[in-house]
């Protein structure tokens, strides 16, 4: 097998996105360049500041960094259309990788095997939370990149399966391959660390966590119905952003059930604080309806907290035995599986224990070995494909 020594992905994500793409894709590029730092990482972009180095980058042993050249019309294009794929055309790197559910439509014509990460196929599971031109340019992208990549990394089996239904793509064509998630939380919260935490949100004694933007789709309304019906001392935390109509609609209920007293809402909340809010937690939740994969879930185990989650999508794959596992549309299952679990430590630490042996499958050393092994189907396609003799 011959040995990988240029990679080149598409950083836009990396560069500019602060959440869920964003997190995966610098984990990513950073997991592989830990991995194999004799290879070449090349990060295309459509725009950089280099007057100011986006932070991220000074951890890296700064990677090849490929822009439009100067005086291109239209760089907003030229991730999708001749511009990067000329580039790669030129460049010739070994693999290269999309990220973020994208290939650039042209992708083909760059002659050069290509893998793409598709996250969730969401926005045709739950088509009304999304509107009919992010739903047309979605379905556009993702269907292009799914038929043009050589080979697909899916998050979870459950991604892969949206992809064949959806896309009608050959099983054989897909990997499935889970991440790993930050080593903070990994790391044991001192307890110097949970007081600091503690007195900088105004934490209670007992809580009820739940970390993830305020969306119908992530169903914190759920925890809130219920809230009346769990212990009475205790107190439900929601850490996200709250600034859409749904936001609005956990607000009033809030309010209508007189609960203001008992749910903190925090938003802003920097990455490093999260593993002391898991870790002082007696429960995490995540309810939402449908995941590509539920990377929280994975982060409260991580921190030794067992989860409240929904049936549905894929959160039985991230949680394993360390969660349970509710109806997204009971407040009373809620309700049911929190008490039992707030009134019996055992019970927790037990789950914890499961949780943290379901987990340790998602490490960053089998991400990186699977995605290479996945780079070299990749190279193998391709040449089979168009002829090509290895040797």
């Amino acid at each position: 097998m011959a040995t990988i020594r240029s990679i080149a992905f598409d950083a836009k994500r990396a560069l500019f996105n602060h959440t869920g793409l964003g997190n995966y894709s610098r984990y990513a590029i950073e997991t592989m360049q830990r991995a194999y730092p004799e290879a070449e990482l090349s990060l295309y972009t459509r725009k950089i500041h280099r007057r100011q180095m986006h932070p991220w980058l000074k951890r890296l042993n700064m990677p090849r960094l490929v822009t439009p050249d100067r005086g291109t019309l239209l760089p907003a294009l030229w991730r999708h259309w001749r511009g990067m794929t000329g580039a790669l055309r030129r460049d010739r790197p070994d693999v290269y990788h999309g990220l973020s559910n994208e290939l650039p439509f042209d992708i083909r014509r760059a002659g050069i095997p290509t893998v793409v990460t598709i996250h969730d196929l969401i926005f045709r599971r739950i088509p009304e939370n999304y509107t009919a031109i992010d739903r047309w340019l979605y379905n556009l992208k993702f269907r292009s990149a799914a038929r043009n990549a050589t080979r697909i990394i899916a998050i979870s089996e459950r991604t892969k399966a949206d992809i064949i239904e959806l896309y009608g793509i050959d099983p054989a064509k897909i990997d499935v391959i889970y991440q790993g998630v930050n080593p903070i939380f990994h790391q044991p919260v001192s307890e110097e660390t949970r007081e600091e935490v503690r007195q900088k949100y105004g934490l209670p004694e007992r809580y009820i966590v739940m970390v993830g933007t305020l969306e119908q789709r992530k169903n914190q309304l759920i925890a809130i119905e219920a809230l009346p019906e769990i212990d009475k001392d205790v107190t439900l935390v929601i850490v996200g952003h709250a600034r859409n109509k749904y936001g609005e609609q956990v607000k009033r209920r809030i309010e209508e059930l007189g609960l203001q007293q008992r749910v903190k809402m925090l938003r802003g909340v920097p990455t490093e604080h999260l593993p002391a809010l898991y870790a002082m937690a007696e429960i995490a939740a995540y309810p939402s309806r449908y995941e590509g994969f539920g990377l929280p879930v994975v982060e409260s185990l991580s921190t030794g907290t067992p989860v409240i989650a929904a049936t549905g999508s894929c959160l039985e794959e991230a949680g394993g035995k360390g969660a349970v596992y509710i109806d997204p549309d009971s407040p009373t299952d809620f309700a049911h599986h929190a008490n039992l679990l707030l009134a019996d430590p055992a019970l927790r630490r037990s789950m914890a224990a499961a949780g943290l042996s379901h987990i340790s499958r998602f490490d960053d050393a089998g991400f990186a070995r699977n995605v290479m092994e996945t780079y070299h189907r990749a190279i193998e396609d391709f040449n089979r494909t168009n002829g090509i003799n290895e040797s």
